[in-house]
């Protein structure tokens, strides 16, 4: 998992409440578990003007000029701006796949489904919890600005906008170790790895009928 300590990042909208994981990433799409491969499918009902259809090459669709993540000015973005309740729905861990996949590292909200957030902290993802009227001001703010950057520092816990505003947000001291060092549930677990070791040593040594092989 990669390390997220600070990042400056273009922001993108994603202006509606309730966004489930079934239109972060739709169903027809969950066929596989490597993790990779899935952000040209991000938002695949609202990006392009056709249906998608998995294990197809995306580069030649139809986009929908309407949609503001196909807008120019937030190309490259990797700080998503959303609305209440992000990532309702089912507990797909196939939704913070195909956010990292097209780019995004932080997502800011005044709310997540617990689900989504959680899977979100095991894959990379820094979900930030704002209060409604701080979310609209930065809304607003993005909207007015083109190239609307933010600086997410999660070492220090803050946002700092533009106009050197800092905002102060909260995260689970476990969670955020995890994301500054870059460990998922694997890479905690092999953090732990001489021990692991030692105890199967030591299992083997005093059981070892257990390790026989029967003979039939």
């Amino acid at each position: 998992m990669k390390p997220l300590q600070r990042l400056d990042g273009l922001v993108a909208p994603m202006d509606r409440a309730n966004v489930d994981t079934d239109l972060i990433i739709p169903k027809q799409f969950l066929k596989s578990i490597k993790r990779t491969g899935f952000g040209p499918n991000l938002f695949d009902e609202l990006r392009y003007l056709d249906e998608g259809v998995p294990d197809t090459d995306c580069s030649g669709r139809p986009l929908n000029p309407d949609f503001p993540l196909n807008f120019p000015r937030y190309l490259g973005a990797s700080i998503l701006l959303a609305r209440e309740n992000f990532g309702c729905g089912s507990s797909r861990e196939h939704a913070p796949w195909a956010l990292d996949g097209a780019g995004f590292r932080v997502i800011i909200a005044p709310s997540f489904a617990d689900i989504f957030r959680s899977n979100c902290f095991k894959n990379g993802l820094l979900p930030i919890a704002l209060d409604a009227a701080v979310v609209d001001d930065l809304f607003r703010a993005m909207y007015s600005n083109e190239g609307y950057r933010l600086i997410v520092d999660l070492e220090r816990q803050v946002v700092q906008t533009p106009d050197g505003q800092s905002i102060a947000f909260e995260v689970d001291g476990f969670r955020r170790d995890c994301l500054l060092k870059g460990l998922d549930d694997i890479g905690i677990t092999l953090e732990r790895a001489e021990a692991i070791r030692a105890f199967e040593l030591d299992h083997k040594t005093r059981f070892p009928w257990v390790f026989e092989t029967l003979e039939v």
